[in-house]
């Protein structure tokens, strides 16, 4: 079922490379398109919204009157909600809360003996944009995710927009973002619904930044608006990793491997052991679990063409190998996951031991679960509050401070010959005009 892979042969890093870049081409055909898509929903605000909206949506009725959900929609959709599923999210709430309102930067100063003040501040961003996927993938876990740290960042709008699966909208979805007071949620989807959260409508809201997971068409649209808005980062298909020896449970593995599997065509899943015989043992599981799988054909798909089971017989090589992947999740189901963790420098979220399985961290743990993917958690990190907060440096000099400090200044600008830079400082240290 994995592709088996040594890890301790000359050529396996090569080899592992390859794999692992070909989920990184791009398709050109989809670029083009929604370069587009983008130019004509900047140029053509509404009326090219609304083009690709019944296109790709298959709304042929939908007018400009009824892309922003009222709340009398709102209220008629969310009867279809049941208790236990709203009492579900109740709680991921609180514990994505409880998690992330740890992580507000402090506020700090610095005053030298020359009285020169130096301060570093933060403020929240002033509006955000939450897209939130439909069709294959419609996940109010995702609301929550992007949602919370915004509110405890104390992002004062946060707008929100999803597209229509099958001719109808996930209460769940409305249900979430009623809870996260979103000031405006909006029936659009794809590569026009980032262009339109970018430019701004008559409908939809011009926003500062853009975050949300998507298909490819939303992150290539994501990465086409960068610049004229921020957004959270260029996530590309799900992935897990683990590691695992002899004490690790196979049937446990695998089902962790299929949850992964499961997302789309494209997402990836990897075993990493020290022993032959645990491979083969989930390979097993793999197959016997698929069987009775609803998303089988999906999850075959991904395992078949992206799975893979490495064999490596040492901690040392395993740890280098978990640092080139850098999954976004990892899950360490060893005997003594401590002694790998200590040298993991490399992983979007790391999941320790056996009763750990990664579909916590998706929804209840309370740790977010937008990460970085396809190697970016080399240089990214997870979707924190700190994205929604916009950090300033704040620099008062005192006379004395320009007096003692200016003449290093003028030496360096003119070092550097920027002459106009040392003659603001000389201006006012000689006091001519």
């Amino acid at each position: 079922m994995l592709r088996y892979l040594d890890g301790d042969k000359k050529n396996f890093e090569k080899e592992l490379n390859f794999i692992l870049n070909r989920r990184k081409v791009q398709n050109s055909k989809k670029s083009s398109l929604v370069k587009k898509i983008v130019f004509d929903v900047k140029k053509n605000k509404d009326i090219a919204l609304l083009k690709y909206e019944k296109k790709f949506s298959n709304l042929k009725k939908i007018k400009l009157s009824n892309l922003k959900f009222s709340e009398k929609e709102i209220k008629n959709i969310l009867k279809k909600l049941d208790k236990k599923t709203k009492k579900s999210i109740d709680l991921a709430f609180d514990r994505i809360y409880l998690f992330h309102k740890k992580q507000k930067i402090k506020n700090y100063k610095i005053k030298d003996k020359y009285k020169n003040l130096m301060s570093y501040t933060s403020t929240p961003i002033e509006k955000v944009g939450i897209y939130v996927p439909g069709g294959i993938a419609s996940y109010p876990s995702s609301v929550l995710m992007n949602c919370v740290p915004a509110i405890i960042a104390g992002v004062p709008e946060i707008y929100m927009t999803t597209p229509c699966i099958n001719k109808d909208y996930n209460p769940a979805v409305l249900y979430a973002a009623k809870k996260c007071k979103v000031k405006e949620i909006y029936k659009v989807g794809g590569a026009q619904a980032i262009a339109s959260l970018a430019f701004g409508t008559k409908v939809i809201k011009k926003v500062n930044k853009i975050v949300g997971p998507g298909n490819e068409y939303v992150a290539i649209a994501k990465k086409e608006v960068f610049g004229t808005v921020g957004i959270d980062m260029i996530a590309g298909p799900s992935e897990v990793t683990i590691v695992a020896d002899k004490s690790s449970r196979p049937d446990w593995i695998a089902s962790d491997l299929i949850a992964q599997a499961e997302h789309d065509n494209f997402a990836q899943s990897i075993l990493i052991a020290n022993d032959k015989k645990i491979i083969s043992n989930v390979n097993y599981f793999l197959r016997k679990q698929l069987k009775v799988l609803k998303k089988e054909k999906i999850a075959s798909f991904s395992l078949k063409n992206f799975g893979l089971a490495i064999f490596a017989k040492s901690k040392k090589n395993i740890i280098k190998i978990i640092n080139n992947i850098a999954p976004e999740h990892l899950e360490i189901v060893t005997s003594k996951p401590e002694k790998i963790l200590q040298s993991v420098k490399n992983a979007g979220s790391i999941f320790m031991g056996e009763y750990s399985p990664e579909a916590m961290g998706d929804y209840i743990a309370g740790t977010n679960h937008v990460l970085p993917t396809s190697g970016s958690a080399k240089f990214a990190s997870g979707l924190s509050v700190y994205d929604f907060l916009k950090r300033h440096s704040i620099i008062k000099i005192s006379k004395t401070g320009i007096e003692r400090l200016g003449p290093s200044v003028i030496n360096l600008a003119e070092y550097e010959n920027l002459d106009g830079h040392a003659n603001s400082v000389k201006i006012r240290l000689t006091g001519k005009k």
